[in-house]
């Protein structure tokens, strides 16, 4: 699948959704730090791509990048609450509160 949508890369489809399926594919399969630069290109493309930001966020919180996920979350829950996506808000609310305990947990134990 992967290669199939790198085909397309710099065509007339090459856009955001592109970006961001990318991204999507290179989680699967395990493979986060590409995922990330996947899904930064898609909201390069679209800023307001609630989940691409949804997506980096995990896809930074895979490779390890703690802090770096919470900024992605806390971006995309304001990108996701100003175009009325709750449902996307929502969710990144949850995986941010789960990130700040882990560093909380992680400060603590310092």
């Amino acid at each position: 699948m992967i290669a199939q949508l790198e085909k397309l890369l710099d065509g007339p489809r090459d856009g955001a959704l592109l970006r961001f399926s990318l991204g999507n594919e290179y989680l699967k399969a395990g493979q986060p730090d590409r995922a990330v630069a996947f899904y930064r290109d898609a909201i390069a493309r679209d800023a307001s791509y609630s989940a691409a930001w949804k997506g980096l966020g995990k896809a930074l919180g895979e490779a390890g990048q703690l802090v770096e996920a919470l900024q992605a979350y806390r971006e995309g829950i304001e990108v996701a609450t100003s175009r009325g996506d709750k449902q996307a808000a929502k969710e990144m609310t949850v995986f941010a509160r789960r990130i700040e305990r882990q560093l909380n947990q992680s400060d603590t134990q310092k």
